[in-house]
């Protein structure tokens, strides 16, 4: 049981499996569109002490570009799935990946997966192909979104290992990120580390986890109450009738 004052502890030193990036804009290409976000123009190295890193930021602030840059560095598909799923069925990840130098602690990770919501589907088609007899399909199209969702956290999150999340709450009623918070909980308290993009006020309640926030012009860190998802949902629950009254008075 995970109660509110359990927290994940970070250590004085860093046992993390990347520790942090360093950003080379040698390496990239002066008209690419990375320069002009915000929140990564001006950025050139980011530290990761904890062993869950949440990323929040409005649509569009670079946050799911990071995670996907740093999962491609780190060796996995830029489509999702474990370092062994090599395929492409549509070339849209940026180059930013090729100009992250990845600082990486004295472990290594016994494996990993890159899950994304929005390629979700190509990964659950490729999971069938790469089976096998000693290695069965999780037959994920017979399940649905959020069902098959909650069986790749199951099956792939370990201790020990290194996972890239983006969007994870899309497929997940409130009940189930509460388990896929426990699952992500058990599991860096035994060594595993995670780096998630979230909007779920549910997830980033998890204790002792860093929150980078990409809003603002630059990453910087923010408490759980500062994040958008956090204030917006407490706004809603606790004037959800004054709100929508306003919302739908000027629609109107």
């Amino acid at each position: 049981m995970l109660f509110a004052n359990d927290r994940l502890e970070m250590a004085d030193i860093n046992r993390q499996f990347i520790q942090s990036i360093i950003i080379d804009w040698g390496k990239i290409e002066k008209n690419s569109y990375l320069r002009e976000i915000d929140a990564l123009k001006n950025l050139e190295r980011l530290e990761f002490p904890a062993p869950v890193t949440f990323f929040v930021g409005e649509n569009g602030s670079g946050k799911s570009t990071m995670l996907e840059a740093l999962a491609v560095a780190a060796g996995f598909n830029p489509e999702g799935g474990t370092r062994n799923y090599h395929f492409s069925t549509y070339d849209s990840h940026s180059g930013l990946y090729l100009a992250l130098r990845l600082v990486r602690g004295y472990r290594t990770a016994a494996w990993g997966y890159f899950l994304r919501a929005e390629s979700f589907y190509n990964v659950a088609t490729k999971e069938e192909e790469y089976t096998d007899a000693r290695h069965p399909s999780e037959r994920l199209h017979e399940r649905s979104h959020g069902e098959s969702f909650l069986a790749i956290a199951q099956k792939y999150l370990k201790p020990e290992g290194l996972y890239f999340l983006d969007e994870p709450e899309a497929a997940l009623s409130p009940q189930r990120q509460l388990t896929l918070l426990l699952e992500i909980y058990t599991c860096a308290r035994q060594g595993a580390q995670f780096f998630i993009v979230t909007h779920s006020p549910i997830l980033l309640g998890l204790p002792g986890a860093s929150i980078l926030s990409f809003d603002g012009g630059k990453v910087h860190g923010c408490a759980y109450e500062e994040t958008d998802s956090y204030q917006v949902m407490k706004m809603f629950l606790e004037n959800r009738e004054q709100l929508l009254a306003q919302l739908l008075k000027e629609t109107g």
